[in-house]
């Protein structure tokens, strides 16, 4: 009887020492093993808070399943010379309990916090045509309103992610400035850039750093996505559907940016830049692209 307890006693010490090493493992690789491209904006930060967890999370499981599978290999092999099957072992409700209730948790956590975080990034935000409407009839003169109005999306606009935009409306003003509008052409197989108050169209996109950046983006063909990973966000480009994504750059240097969306079979090739200015030199960029004035 006591050599019993003793037995049990040992056994829950090994598993919450267990437990406890897992965990502890799961939290230092998830913050210190770093598997991420460089952060270069505002979103990046909120992203990686949720990747980290998620990797800590994944680490624990891992090793967890791992370390049980290895020993179960290893303490209940069969022996040389035995032919017969093991003890047939069954009814542990308290083990079911156990097994039912971890992965139950762990979803309904990653659930709850992955919501979180993306409507933090303004991915729940419906961005219909009325309100963009409205902001329009705010910021463009009266005369020009009629004829503004009939280039508006009659479609439901969706998208907004970027927590520098509540909106996703252009001339929207923030602590960084005013929001840059840049119109976005997706088709197969190039992303076309347009910054209708420069009257620019370049096939990469020049941002400054430190202003928030609004995408406004549509499709000409089938189904794109435009991804640029350092900034972690990536929002799809669809045909008869506008979408809108906004970010702030915080680094500068020249990213990637790539369809992730299986567009075609030249799908591959499909990719492009965005180069983050400093704001000087971005100027700089206008200023050298802006078309000539025409002689009359």
């Amino acid at each position: 009887m006591r050599m019993a307890r003793a037995v049990k006693i040992r056994a829950a010490i090994t598993t919450a020492l267990a437990t406890a090493s897992l965990g502890l493992t799961g939290f230092l690789v998830g913050t210190r093993v770093n598997l991420l491209p460089v952060d270069a904006s505002t979103n990046a930060p909120t992203y990686d808070s949720l990747f980290k967890v998620l990797f800590s999370i994944g680490t624990m499981l891992f090793l967890g399943i791992s370390i049980v599978l290895i020993y179960s290999l290893v303490r209940f092999r069969r022996n040389e010379g035995e032919l017969a099957d093991g003890p047939p072992l069954e009814g542990n409700l308290p083990l079911e309990i156990v097994w039912t209730a971890i992965p139950a948790v762990v979803i309904l956590f990653v659930g709850i916090y992955s919501y979180d975080i993306y409507d933090r990034m303004g991915g729940m935000t419906p961005l219909d045509h009325g309100a963009l409407h409205h902001q329009h009839a705010m910021d463009t003169p009266s005369h020009t309103m009629e004829a503004k109005s009939m280039e508006m999306p009659s479609e439901r606009v969706w998208g907004g992610i970027g927590p520098a935009i509540d909106t996703g409306v252009a001339s929207t003003s923030s602590a960084s400035g005013a929001v840059l509008p840049v119109e976005v052409t997706a088709m197969q197989f190039a992303f076309i850039f347009h910054y209708p108050e420069a009257d620019i169209t370049s096939g990469e996109l020049h941002v400054p750093l430190g202003q928030p950046v609004e995408l406004r983006m549509k499709a000409l063909d089938v189904i794109h996505a435009f991804w640029v990973p350092q900034f972690r966000l990536k929002q799809d480009v669809i045909p008869g559907q506008p979408t809108v994504l906004s970010f702030t750059a915080t680094r500068p240097g020249t990213y990637p940016a790539i369809c992730a969306e299986l567009c075609g079979p030249y799908h591959g090739g499909m990719r492009t830049s965005v180069v983050v200015h400093e704001v000087d030199d971005y100027q700089t960029w206008l200023q050298q692209n802006r078309p000539a004035p025409s002689s009359t």
